[in-house]
């Protein structure tokens, strides 16, 4: 199995991204070697006949999560008092996608491997066992809407500082995981106030210094 990123999709405006897409366009340095990744993958699988899965995660989140990703830092920073740094101007949506469906779902794909290319399967190669999968929510959030969970999550407000869209950034991220649905008969689901809570309580438990009232 490999890690890859819904950033593959880059300039792609069709929605919800599936695996049947191009991704010929990334919009970052990021993106873009993922992508070059995804492709060293398929080498390997046709030339050694190595089976291999590309998990393309979808803005995953829940506790023990990166101190850099948005998540941690939105946290941190309204516990802290700081401003939270809102992007595009709040004109972001994502994918998030909670931790425990993306093992669930790693460990219902790793019974399922690929052997060849299978009708219905859009992310199947036609030359190696090699498989591409979304591994996503399926349900798009607005960074307005997640910012108002961690705010109801940690019972305080939060002062908005919004700045422009960063170069690279994708403007709205929305998984179509029929295939993972299809092979695994899974699909994550868990609401973003759920994860959302159990992150902040994960953060109170480790940063109890920070979190106090």
């Amino acid at each position: 199995m490999m890690a890859s990123s819904s950033s593959v999709y880059g300039a792609n405006t069709v929605l919800p991204f599936s695996e049947a897409h191009r991704c010929d366009h990334p919009l970052s340095l990021y993106a873009a070697t993922k992508k070059a990744a995804e492709d060293l993958a398929h080498s390997y699988a046709c030339v050694w006949k190595i089976p291999t899965t590309v998990l393309r995660f979808f803005t995953a989140y829940g506790p023990w999560g990166r101190p850099d990703m948005a998540l941690f830092r939105f946290i941190a920073s309204i516990y802290a008092g700081k401003p939270v740094a809102v992007y595009n101007n709040g004109n972001m949506e994502r994918d998030f996608t909670y931790i425990d469906d993306v093992v669930e779902a790693i460990f219902r794909l790793s019974r399922a491997a690929p052997e060849k290319a299978a009708e219905n399967d859009p992310g199947s190669s036609p030359a190696a066992p090699y498989r591409v999968v979304n591994i996503g929510n399926s349900q798009p959030v607005s960074l307005t809407a997640f910012i108002e969970a961690i705010e109801k999550a940690t019972g305080r407000s939060c002062v908005r500082h919004y700045l422009p869209i960063r170069k690279g950034d994708v403007p709205r991220t929305w998984a179509d995981c029929s295939a993972l649905k299809a092979l695994t008969g899974f699909c994550p689901s868990t609401p973003l106030q759920v994860g959302i809570d159990a992150s902040v309580g994960w953060y109170r438990r480790h940063y109890a210094t920070a979190s106090s009232p």
